[in-house]
């Protein structure tokens, strides 16, 4: 529905200070036209990415992205071409966006929530490759006492992390 994509933004109180992304691969789905239209409307910032060129959605939108990837193999299969190369933007915008934050130094993420062992293994290592203690506990101690690498590092530079 139209309406409904709206009404789920307006929940989550979007504001011109935000930057809406609507994603479809028709171009034409009306929850994500619904929702493009009234951002336009109300002056909020919006994107899309589509995969079918001067699509509706993508006339709304002020950064439209059109990832023209032709029919699928099996008709209604939306996630093989066209999901992917969607992921594939996503992926790109998300990393380029904490880049710009100064979420990574040295092509390595070190503002990573340590939400599983595995991730947390990876951040200690990195830790240590980048300068904090040598010893692998050590490492694991200082990372689970500040949250992130970078606090780490801000820890042992003796200075203090933006983020």
């Amino acid at each position: 529905e139209p309406e409904t994509g709206w009404q789920e933004l307006l929940q989550r109180q979007v504001s011109p200070k935000d930057i809406v992304v609507g994603i479809s691969a028709s171009g034409t789905t009306p929850f994500v036209l619904g929702a493009l239209t009234h951002c336009r409307e109300s002056g909020i910032p919006c994107g899309c990415i589509v995969s079918n060129p001067d699509s509706p959605i993508a006339a709304q939108a002020k950064y439209p992205v059109e990832v023209i990837t032709g029919p699928e193999f099996i008709t209604g299969s939306t996630r093989m071409k066209c999901g992917s190369a969607q992921k594939f933007i996503f992926d790109m915008i998300s990393t380029t966006t904490m880049i710009q934050l100064g979420r990574v130094k040295d092509n390595k993420m070190v503002h990573v929530a340590l939400i599983n062992d595995k991730i947390t293994d990876r951040a200690v290592k990195m830790l240590m490759e980048m300068g904090g203690p040598a010893n692998y506990a050590d490492a694991k101690n200082l990372l689970l006492k500040k949250g992130t690498v970078q606090r780490a590092l801000d820890e042992l530079a003796g200075t203090t992390s933006k983020t």
